[in-house]
């Protein structure tokens, strides 16, 4: 590296200040000599240059000779060499000992081999490299966050915790979730119990027995078969009662029989959108007192715990279109069937559906994280001792009953890139119905006032859209 343009310009100074009029020596006791021109001379760490000079020199020297070490090879050759990172100022004087120049040395990291990897391992990428001081400025926009890692990585191979990271990744950085949950349950119970009764007036009027052999029958329904009365007291949805005299005795026998079946579906589609990186949260719900009581007062206190639909979900856009997912969520119901009473207070339990994961899937993409299938089986069968064994008779004195659950569950994730758009291009539940005037309401009953279909954008096309007739699921 040659410094001829600033050596030229400070022997031009040099000549002037030879030519002007010597000042006062009573005038200033100290002056600063300035002659020539400062010039910058980058010198990369731990490597040599050497620069030449247009006018000889007979004397330099290195400010901090830490930073960077000089020595002549001839009378107008320097030897530079990088030491540690920081600026110095290299000092040349000619035979006279007047000042030739001053050259400010400025250490460096050496980039150059970073840069080289830096465009093999990300070719394409718009990265630039500077240094500053003993560290390294990594500047530009990368195509994906994945990358933007790999180029801090590899910097701080070069300069350990000296990474200045002013990059920013391009492209689209928001997602949208798309969550669904499928629920199908379905449920058959079947029962058949008998129960007989005797009574009547023989043996003194001292018989009357009822037995059964379910805990739950009610005696009082057995006894009112006496004589062929039905009862009333039953909750099964079926029964069956006939008596007969013989005698002085008097026989009923009640046959209780049920069969239910029952089928619930559950199905919810919560969606969020968040930016790469950031948390997002969602509750489509509410919130459930819950008394409890506080260890150190020992006072009853109230939490709320919350119940619905929620959904936390942190996205990243790896690379391009594809997304990493660190998903909690969950459906929640009050179930008071199973709660518990303390102290006259009621509280009830929760129904809840939840699943927590990690997965990484492409824009559109989508992913079964969660699935549930539970089949519980329960059967009874149950006889008076003796008396159930006797063949044909014996089923008077039985009962049977049968209990089948079936559930299934899955939990369905998709993810997709989303940008922003105009506001009149999106469409509202409420944009295309318009409240009832009294007239309407009370003289011909409607509940609406008509629609106001938007007629430009996305929400034209939705407005266009005929609701009449027959909507909803359909199950077959």
């Amino acid at each position: 590296m040659k410094i001829d343009r600033f050596l030229k310009v400070a022997l031009a100074g040099l000549a002037l200040a030879l030519s002007a009029p010597a000042p006062f020596a009573a005038a200033e006791t100290l002056r600063v000599v300035r002659s020539g021109t400062s010039s910058d001379l980058s010198v990369p760490m731990n490597r040599a240059i050497v620069v030449e000079s247009d006018v000889p020199f007979a004397e330099l020297s290195i400010a901090n000779p830490a930073i960077a070490d000089i020595s002549s090879l001839s009378d107008r050759t320097i030897y530079v060499l990088g030491k540690s990172p920081g600026l110095t100022t290299l000092t040349l004087l000619d035979a006279s000992g007047r000042l030739i120049t001053n050259v400010d040395v400025r250490v460096a990291a050496d980039v150059s081999e970073f840069k080289e990897r830096l465009r093999q391992i990300l070719p394409g990428e718009k990265i630039e490299v500077r240094t500053a001081n003993d560290g390294i400025v990594l500047s530009g926009t990368v195509s994906s966050s994945a990358k933007l890692q790999r180029a801090l990585e590899l910097a701080a191979r070069y300069a350990p915790d000296r990474v200045s990271n002013l990059m920013s990744v391009g492209g689209v950085q928001q997602v949208m979730l798309k969550v669904r949950f499928a629920e199908m349950r379905r449920s058959v119970s079947k029962s058949l119990q008998s129960s007989v009764a005797f009574g009547g007036n023989a043996f003194n009027n001292k018989l009357g027995v009822a037995g059964g052999t379910n805990s739950a029958i009610d005696n009082t329904a057995q006894i009112a078969t006496l004589g062929g009365a039905t009862p009333n007291g039953s909750t099964n949805n079926g029964a069956i009662a006939f008596g007969f005299n013989a005698g002085g005795v008097e026989v009923a026998v009640l046959l209780e029989a049920l069969e239910s079946k029952g089928v619930v579906r559950t199905l919810a589609e919560p969606n969020l959108t968040a930016l790469s990186g950031q948390e997002a949260r969602f509750l489509a719900g509410g919130e459930y007192p819950v008394p409890t009581r506080d260890e150190d007062t020992g006072a009853i206190v109230v939490e709320f715990r919350p119940f619905g639909i929620e959904m936390n979900f942190i996205p990243t856009v790896v690379d391009g279109d594809q997304i990493n997912l660190q998903l909690q969520t969950a459906v929640s119901s009050i179930d008071f069937t199973n709660g518990i009473t303390l102290d006259g207070l009621t509280i009830a339990s929760f129904n809840k559906r939840e699943a927590s994961t990690t997965v990484e899937m492409r824009d559109g993409e989508s992913f079964a994280i969660a699935g549930l299938l539970q089949d519980d089986f329960r059967d009874l069968n149950g006889q008076v001792p003796w008396l159930g064994d006797v063949p044909i008779l014996g089923a008077l004195f039985r009962s049977a009953e049968f209990e089948r659950e079936q559930s299934e569950l899955v939990i369905i994730v998709t993810p997709h890139l989303v940008t922003p758009t105009r506001g009149e291009a999106l469409a509202l539940p409420t944009d295309r119905i318009r409240p009832p005037s009294e007239k309407d309401l009370f003289l011909h009953g409607r509940v609406q006032a008509g629609t106001r279909a938007p007629k430009e954008g996305a929400a034209a096309e939705v407005a266009k859209q005929d609701f009449t007739g027959s909507y909803g699921y359909v199950m077959d």
